[in-house]
């Protein structure tokens, strides 16, 4: 049934009905273990635990019908929705192998992530133990209340074995009765499970552990016989009425979605599922598979639940952009290499804006809040640095670099990068605004009244994503940049305005004119504090004897052009001491922009002096005219509403 007349909520068996609706568990493999895959027998993992306190997984592989050269096993150095390398093979440790007769065998760590096993009878029955104790989207996480499986983070995989189907069982802690959450295929054994090939199974996080959890169906705009289930899974320490709240909630965010795209697509086993931990132990992330998500926070649900619901829109955002939608530079998956590309300002930024404007639309948040989300990133962008040396496309590709990646060494990303997702949520709110200006002129024919970011997100799923693949997570046709362009030329049937929107905003370093786009809307874009003055926003920590800088100083901003870096301590301003955050305030108050003063800052202990012009605080705000004591007109009005209005019918 239509979510908003009827939810079925379930926690541990016990169905909760807010109108009426079955829970449907998908399809069922038949419990087979061990089926044939597309290369040979499935590779069977059973999973144990132990010892969970102490925060490792025992993990037993057993690889039939191989053939007579050694058998090389692979642990993952990438992990799909991540960009940079992460290395999970420094958490294994006690490595054991044997033949199918249980004779010992002698693996060899021939590089760091890669097991040699020779001297076998065609099956081996690999054995590790790996140690994780991080909860988020990238990490494996382990404790006495649960197992928080990220697959490239947990198993090993076999070279030259990746069409095989895979067989995965759970096995829990003695004394425990816990349960799995898992976008695996199910079995007739709640706790065994199957994927059809590599890419799946490591594209297929789980949970396990007593959650709670509930469950909705939505039927499909495009074919009420198409009704996908959706699961939420939880382990948090709140109430069931927090959880209730929560997945109606949720629910509200998929049928709001769906809307973008006009139908859901084809989920492998029929349903979606949403891993959530939100306890004190995790860590606050968000990730984005075929199938379900992994939301993480240290805080609890009810102290963060609007919070919280911007993560899930994002990432069941990514159903369509990304997970289906597929840039070609991510198709297929490398776990073994980075994954740099030069998309992700569509793939992370439009995804970025898409999930702040469904909230709205599905009115889960304030238009002041939305507003200002939207005003962070114009200025994240137009004042940033970074854009005078890269653009859209150059700030995807440092992915790599950015995207929890570590270094030891200092570096001056504060000047040198904007985030594609920030600056693709830019780019997507400009496109959107774009889009409907030209049809709500009249100036691009008859039917561009109908255009909006929607129906070009819509024209990328038809023409790139809704075919799906050959095999399950495997995407046929990924796009290029090449292909995003020529399909916004084909959409608007204007090559001019495609060439002009690419090569000025996406591969240029142009910042779209967002105020008279953002007027027809009824929003003014106006300064945040006229008259107040302007360092360049610099981060300082105050020791009482100043104000010491900890960050990279802007380019081109007034501490910047009088010579002063980070580990700088600003020491008065013309004359007057710099002690604390409340004096700082204060002595620049009293300063005029646009005219020089005499600043004295320390640095490795000299202290000089130098000639500081403060300028006007360049950050805007976004303010209906409402809030201006204006009244907006109908068609500002209308424009807002088809911009930021339900099409659910919320």
């Amino acid at each position: 049934m239509r979510i908003g007349s009827a939810v079925a909520l379930r926690v541990a068996g016990v169905v909760m009905v807010l109108g009426v609706v079955a829970l449907w568990l998908g399809p069922r493999t038949g419990g087979q273990v061990g089926v044939a895959g597309a290369d040979g027998p499935a590779v069977l993992y059973e999973l144990s635990f132990p010892e969970p306190e102490h925060r490792w997984m025992q993990v037993e592989m057993t690889l039939g019908g191989l053939p007579a050269e050694p058998l090389s096993l692979r642990m993952s150095t990438a992990s799909p929705g991540r960009y940079a390398r992460h290395a999970f093979a420094k958490n294994v440790f006690e490595v054991q192998a044997f033949d199918g007769s249980g004779n010992a065998l002698d693996p060899v760590r021939s590089e760091m992530a890669r097991w040699e096993v020779d001297g076998h009878d065609g099956t081996v029955r690999f054995r590790y133990r790996v140690f994780g104790d991080r909860v988020d989207g990238t990490y494996l996480g382990i404790d006495a209340t649960h197992a928080h499986l990220n697959m490239p983070a947990s198993l090993m995989w076999g070279a030259g074995l990746e069409r095989r189907a895979a067989t995965v069982r759970f096995d829990p802690p003695a004394g425990r009765d816990w349960q799995v959450a898992t976008q695996l295929y199910p079995t007739v054994d709640p706790l065994t499970f199957t994927a059809p090939n590599l890419q799946y199974l490591l594209d297929s996080p789980a949970e396990f552990s007593r959650f709670a959890e509930r469950a909705f169906t939505v039927a499909d705009p495009a074919d009420p016989d198409h009704t996908p289930t959706f699961r939420v899974a939880l382990h948090h320490e709140g109430s069931e009425s927090e959880l209730d709240r929560f997945a109606v909630d949720v629910a509200r965010i998929v049928r709001e979605t769906v809307t973008v795209f006009g139908e859901f697509p084809a989920f492998e086993t029929g349903r979606y599922t949403f891993i959530a931990d939100y306890r004190p132990t995790a860590s606050s992330d968000a990730m984005e598979h075929r199938n379900s998500t992994v939301l993480s926070s240290q805080g609890s649900l009810r102290m963060q639940h609007r919070r919280l619901l911007g993560s899930v829109s994002h990432e069941f955002f990514h159903v369509w952009n990304v997970e289906r939608i597929r840039p070609r530079s991510l198709e297929p998956f490398d776990f073994e290499e980075v994954n740099p590309s030069g998309e992700l300002w569509l793939a992370e930024g439009f995804t970025n804006y898409y999930g702040s404007l469904i909230l709205q639309r599905a009115g889960l948040a304030a238009l002041p809040d939305t507003l200002g989300r939207f005003v962070s990133a114009i200025d994240t962008v137009r004042l940033g640095p970074g854009r005078r040396f890269r653009s859209a496309v150059d700030m995807s590709r440092l992915a790599p670099f950015t995207d929890a990646a570590s270094a030891i060494d200092r570096t001056n990303w504060d000047n040198f990068f904007i985030s594609y997702y920030t600056w693709g949520e830019t780019l997507g709110l400009g496109l959107d605004l774009l889009l409907r200006a030209r049809g709500a002129d009249g100036t691009a024919g008859d039917d561009a009244s109908t255009l909006t970011l929607d129906d070009y997100m819509r024209f990328l799923w038809e023409r790139f994503g809704r075919a799906g693949g050959v095999a399950p997570g495997v995407v046929d046709r990924p796009y290029t940049l090449a292909d995003a362009r020529a399909a916004l030329a084909e959409l608007t049937n204007d090559q001019i305005f495609a060439d002009d929107f690419f090569d000025r905003y996406v591969e240029g370093h142009d910042v779209i004119d967002y105020a008279p786009l953002l007027e027809r809307a009824g929003l003014v874009l106006q300064p945040l504090a006229p008259g107040r003055t302007w360092l360049g926003a610099p981060r300082l920590r105050f020791d009482g004897g100043g104000a010491r800088i900890t960050a990279p100083v802007r380019f081109g901003s007034p501490l910047y052009d009088a010579g002063v870096e980070r580990d700088d301590v600003l020491v008065s301003i013309d004359g007057q001491n710099l002690s604390s955050s409340s004096r700082l305030a204060t002595v620049l108050e009293d300063v005029g922009t646009g005219e020089p003063v005499t600043l004295v800052y320390a640095r490795r202990g000299e202290t000089t002096t130098a000639r500081l012009t403060v300028a006007a605080d360049p950050t805007l705000q976004l303010v209906p005219l409402e809030q201006l004591g204006r009244r907006p007109t109908p068609a500002q009005e209308r424009f807002r509403n088809d911009w930021l209005g339900s099409k659910s019918g919320l």
